[in-house]
């Protein structure tokens, strides 16, 4: 049973005069007055908690409040731990880029991809390469391709402004590990 985060009602801050009760066990008790359900709180050595204030009469569970409040505490700190916030890393390549320069930035690619960053891929027109967006388009073309083992296509090539650019995204990491499994594996039969 998930309740909510906010602060909740215990013992002697419940003012209701009648309640739905729920027992340690989890079983429910009935509709019950508070003095009955506070006892039978008290006789198990635990703690009376309001978990439902708005329903009629408001719903009570007999639980031990600090151990539950340490569980939130503890689950919320390992789903905060689970997260992986992806962000955008940028790499910049020209229109004239030599083929050893290039190479260079797919690695810097590969790194970004690696650690589960989307890559933004952006070339700067000036002068006279704004008459030849064909050619800037191809390049990048060229460039998303040497990145197909590691990175898909997620927004297409788009002029913008006086910029060409376009966003990769990692391939899942799923599709990597068995890739290497089963490349493992392989070598392992062939041994």
């Amino acid at each position: 049973m998930i309740i909510s985060n906010k602060e909740l009602q215990t013992n002697e801050q419940i003012r209701d005069s009648k309640v739905r009760l729920i027992d340690a066990d989890g079983l429910q008790v009935g509709i019950v007055p508070i003095k009955k359900a506070m006892d039978m709180a008290i006789k198990a050595n635990l703690d009376l908690v309001k978990i439902a204030d708005k329903a009629e009469p408001p719903v009570c569970k007999i639980m031990d409040y600090g151990k539950y409040k340490f569980d939130m505490a503890k689950k919320e700190k390992e789903s905060k731990r689970n997260q992986r916030t992806s962000s955008v890393k940028e790499v910049r390549i020209s229109m004239n880029i030599d083929i050893n320069d290039l190479n260079t930035k797919v690695n810097h690619a590969k790194r970004f991809a690696e650690d589960g960053d989307k890559i933004k891929v952006s070339m700067r027109l000036k002068g006279r390469e704004l008459g030849h967006v064909d050619i800037g388009r191809n390049l990048m073309m060229n460039f998303a391709d040497m990145c197909r083992e590691f990175a898909d296509l997620s927004k297409p090539v788009a002029l913008e402004g006086k910029s060409l650019s376009m966003l990769l995204a990692p391939k899942s990491k799923s599709n990597n590990q068995s890739k290497k499994f089963l490349k493992k594996g392989s070598e392992e039969g062939n041994k």
